[in-house]
């Protein structure tokens, strides 16, 4: 009898143990820094996705991911659309995930956007590519910023009304993790203007959006802009945080047209959209740029995914900003004399 009790203690020991390791958390700060392809298949009612005009609706579905290590973990999630622009013209939508599953493996990531290319060309995939190392180059300059993953994804769609296919994309960290890993969090709030917010960081972010040639960007709108706000100090000014870059000049995608009111002819036209600063300020700031420059070019050179001709482009783009700022006379023409008044 004392032998039964120890096998049957030892067996629910050992069960309970086998529940515990299949439902490991993935670590959500490791997920983001891991480099390393993450193999996934995405399956949901692709046809109901493609329908979808609301914001905030999600559908159930479910991934599979394998990582570099094999070890690989399947999921229910729901599945919503998400942008206007691109759900109309591209041949999926951009997708939001939410994981939070009470139980799931994947729980921790939250909700988060899955960049996709817009059409099945090379070409779409180039693009993606690029936006891509965009968040990756604004990672080095700031660590109050966006960390991605890049996925070689499989769609399969539940209504079989479409063909599986498979594509790279990469997932955009959740604004909440990205707030807490910070020092701050996310709430909700009324418009704030542009100079409402740290200043130091708008700085850095508005040469950054001239960096990249984008001018599709708004803090009042919050527009392709986050605001996330100091967890210990309420009175502080809260800080901006880019994202949404493929409507710049450095991925030059053929969707992306000027904007009229800015008066650009073309997309890759660079303008300057932050407001007025002293010398010294833009100097500062330009100063990490230019001490990052090497690193900034190995990200793209190393980055073998993307074309010799690709890489090359985005050297070449990079390359003639910082030939503009070796001058004070250009800096202060640029940054100052060109800068927003209103």
């Amino acid at each position: 009898m004392k032998k039964t009790t120890i096998f049957i203690l030892s067996f629910l020991l050992l069960l309970s143990n086998l529940t515990i390791a299949q439902t490991k958390q993935v670590d959500s700060l490791k997920f983001f820094t891991d480099e390393d392809i993450i193999e996934m298949t995405l399956t949901t009612d692709i046809k109901s996705l493609q329908r979808q005009k609301d914001d905030d609706v999600f559908q159930s579905g479910a991934v599979k991911m394998k990582f570099a290590d094999n070890t690989e973990t399947t999921e229910k999630i729901t599945v919503g659309a998400r942008g206007k622009f691109r759900r109309g013209f591209c041949r999926i939508p951009p997708m939001m995930l939410n994981f939070r599953t009470p139980g799931s493996s994947l729980n921790n990531l939250g909700k988060l956007k899955l960049v996709i290319s817009c059409g099945n060309k090379s070409s779409d995939e180039e693009l993606l590519f690029k936006e891509y190392l965009i968040y990756k180059i604004y990672n080095l300059l700031e660590d109050k910023s966006f960390r991605v993953r890049l996925l070689n994804v499989t769609y399969e769609d539940e209504s079989g009304k479409n063909k599986s296919f498979t594509q790279h994309a990469f997932l955009i960290e959740d604004d909440g993790e990205m707030a807490r890993r910070n020092g701050c969090k996310k709430k909700d709030h009324s418009s704030y203007h542009t100079e409402s917010t740290n200043r130091e960081l708008m700085t850095k972010v508005a040469i950054f959006q001239y960096f990249i040639g984008n001018a599709d960007w708004s803090v009042p709108n919050t527009h392709n802009i986050k605001l996330i706000f100091e967890r210990k100090n309420d009175l502080a000014l809260p800080f901006a945080i880019p994202y949404d870059f493929d409507y710049c000049g450095l991925v030059d995608a053929s969707y992306a047209v000027p904007n009229e009111i800015l008066g650009t002819e073309k997309i890759t036209e660079r303008i300057y959209r932050g407001y007025p600063r002293k010398m010294e300020e833009i100097q500062t700031a330009l100063s990490l740029f230019k001490d990052k420059k090497e690193s900034i070019f190995k990200l793209i050179n190393n980055f073998n995914l993307l074309s010799e001709k690709g890489r090359k482009t985005m050297i070449d783009y990079l390359e003639d900003f910082y030939k503009s700022i070796e001058s004070d006379s250009n800096v202060k023409k640029i940054f100052i004399d060109n800068a927003r008044t209103n």
